[in-house]
């Protein structure tokens, strides 16, 4: 299978619509926070022949890959093995004070939900590992394995919004001092015999709270996201624009909360003029957040819980 079929980019062309204004001057920079298997990279590069790309990725097999992908555009791409908080260091290091766009395609990549061995997807058994970059971390198995019953359920709680959470870490505690949890079957044939019949019967897999749950837990990945996304607002230039796919309620709640902060006065009450020091940062590009179209979702399953926010930068910062 071919890089370009096991990945077919989000909700593309409203992604490039909405960064195009701040791309079209020869000479911008475009960064691609989330490279993945450079779909929207590769997309970026085409339309916007006179761009170049700075792309940043933890999962040292996805930059292969891309790279693989992308090596035609020569030295138009840059492309950096590196969290997306990181962001700030890596433009400081190759000398770009501010950039032009900004996309985050967050979640789970596609090579790392079809790969079986990196533990992602609960439809197939696998060890329990769901680090997206292998090289450093505690597994998903380490978690499950080594946390206290009060720190899981605190996990699945805030990044699972799992209702049943202690239902399901009791089981896990009875099984773990049995023989400890390895690969992924055991854990989600647990979680459909520890969930009440009604639980079972809505929302899909009954795992999948869970599962996002670990993933989160094992990657950082909201910690490095709220840090993120105020950082990658501060290196737009003016009119520089940034689009952020969210693809659960936490992840784009958090967009939210940044986006709305930057598009709002900071100005005491009652002043009958706003100085410019307060007046709002950003302009928001979206009507709340935007979905996939029924086309999109219907040729791209993976489009289906997608939410798209995007804002321009409108003024700079003031000492």
């Amino acid at each position: 299978m071919t890089v370009q079929s096991r990945h077919v980019p989000v909700m593309l062309q409203r992604c490039l619509e909405l960064l195009a204004p701040a791309l079209a001057e020869p000479g911008a920079v475009v960064v691609d926070a989330t490279l993945g298997l450079g779909g929207h990279s590769e997309a970026l590069l085409a339309a916007f022949p006179t761009a170049r790309l700075i792309a940043l990725d933890r999962d040292p097999a996805a930059l292969k890959l891309a790279g693989e992908r992308l090596a035609l555009y020569g030295e138009r791409a840059t492309l950096v093995h590196a969290v997306y908080d990181e962001l700030p260091d890596i433009l400081h290091r190759l000398s770009v004070p501010k950039v032009q766009g900004i996309l985050f395609d967050l979640g789970v990549s596609s090579m790392q939900l079809d790969e079986a061995e990196r533990g992602f997807a609960y439809a197939q058994d696998a060890p329990l590992d769901m680090r997206m970059n292998q090289e450093v971390g505690i597994s998903a198995a380490e978690v499950l394995n080594t946390y206290p019953p009060g720190e899981l359920v605190r996990v699945l709680r805030a990044y699972g919004e799992e209702k049943h959470a202690r239902k399901i870490v009791e089981a896990i505690v009875r099984e773990r001092e049995r023989e400890p949890f390895s690969n992924s079957a055991r854990l989600v044939d647990l979680i459909r015999e520890a969930l009440p019949q009604a639980a079972k019967r809505t929302g899909g897999n009954p795992a999948k709270r869970t599962f996002q749950a670990l993933r989160i837990e094992v990657n950082g990945e909201l910690a490095v996201l709220e840090r993120a996304i105020p950082a990658a607002t501060a290196a737009l230039a003016m009119r520089g624009r940034i689009a952020v796919l969210s693809y659960h309620s936490l992840e784009d709640r958090l967009v939210k909360q940044v986006f709305t902060r930057g598009a709002s006065t900071t100005a005491p009450p009652g002043l009958p003029v706003v100085p410019e020091r307060y007046q709002p940062r950003l302009k928001l590009l979206t009507r709340g957040a935007e979905l996939p179209t029924e086309d999109e979702v219907a040729a791209n399953r993976r489009a289906a819980p997608a939410r798209l926010r995007a804002a321009e930068r409108i003024r700079e910062d003031t000492p």
